[in-house]
């Protein structure tokens, strides 16, 4: 069902976006310079300069997504987040453009809402079925051509499967999913039937007493883990380990290099090479466990 904005709200969005798309394109080494003051410093106004500078592309992503009845306004807001998102945690010193950085977590943020409000029942959780969701309709169009189906035949289902990576059964699932109506868990089962859906549900949120012990197992691994990496590290690179990604006020490279008498250039070719360190080490004991990977710290 689309939810529309009543007309005051429209014009706000009109006027919203023809702002957006008026505010100046910033050239790349402008942009770096505003992502290390923001990264840094915690400089607001390069924050909002080149938060601003980008709102046009919030736009334009949130356009494509206009059609799954959600209110414009909505989905612009949300990929906004996703933009503040990609600002906190975007990496100047990489020497990526910020706007394909940020066309990852705005879209991310967009695609999340849009799960999460396009029917009351929870429709994609895992990578797999997002894809389908963002995908199954195109797909089905380009299979059908003119001969829309109430219905995907197995040719359809298969290719569809294979085009995307996934099970059949998911193909399936999900279209079942789009062309059905939400249905209240509070309905009988049956005409006559004393019990109501909602009766049948399984609780799969609540973690088993199994899974509480393996994650305070792998959490304490990870703090042995890092621990012990750290030792490895001179006094100086621990501290600003420590200061920069271990509190929850980060201390700012210029105040660190005030604080061990050094310029902030150098703190931050100092922590560089300490989480390489740290990485290096901790990489090598993931590998002896066999694992895949395994997360450090908050990327903030």
């Amino acid at each position: 069902m689309a939810h529309l904005d009543d007309p005051t709200t429209q014009q706000a969005n009109l006027r919203y976006i023809r702002t957006a798309m008026d505010e100046p394109l910033l050239e790349r080494e402008h942009e770096l310079e505003l992502a290390r003051r923001w990264k840094e410093d915690k400089d607001e106004k390069a924050l909002h300069e080149m938060v601003r500078s980008y709102t046009r592309l919030v736009v334009a992503i949130a356009a494509k997504f206009k059609n799954y009845g959600l209110p414009m306004g909505d989905l612009i807001q949300e990929g906004n987040i996703g933009l503040m998102e990609a600002a906190a945690r975007f990496e100047p010193e990489l020497g990526n453009r910020f706007s394909t950085y940020a066309t990852w977590w705005i879209k991310a943020q967009i695609q999340d809402y849009v799960l999460r409000n396009w029917s009351i029942v929870r429709t994609g959780t895992t990578a797999s079925q997002k894809s389908l969701f963002f995908n199954l309709r195109r797909l089905r169009a380009q299979i059908e051509g003119q001969a829309a189906r109430d219905y995907l035949d197995n040719d359809a289902v298969s290719q569809i499967a294979k085009e995307l990576g996934v099970r059949e059964k998911e193909v399936l699932e999900m279209e079942s999913r789009m062309n059905g109506g939400d249905q209240s868990l509070n309905s009988p089962i049956g005409f006559e039937g004393s019990n109501e859906w909602q009766d049948m549900l399984s609780d799969d949120e609540t973690p088993t007493p199994e899974d509480v012990v393996i994650g305070m197992r792998d959490s304490a691994t990870r703090s042995q883990w890092l621990n012990e990496a750290l030792v490895e590290l001179s006094p100086r690179e621990r501290t600003i380990i420590e200061e920069r990604r271990m509190t929850e006020g980060v201390v700012t490279l210029e105040d660190l290099g005030k604080q061990l008498g050094i310029s902030k250039e150098r703190v931050r070719q100092l922590e560089q090479r300490a989480m390489s360190k740290i990485k290096a080490s901790i990489m090598v004991k993931v590998k002896d466990a066999g694992l895949d990977k395994i997360a450090l710290f908050s990327d903030n």
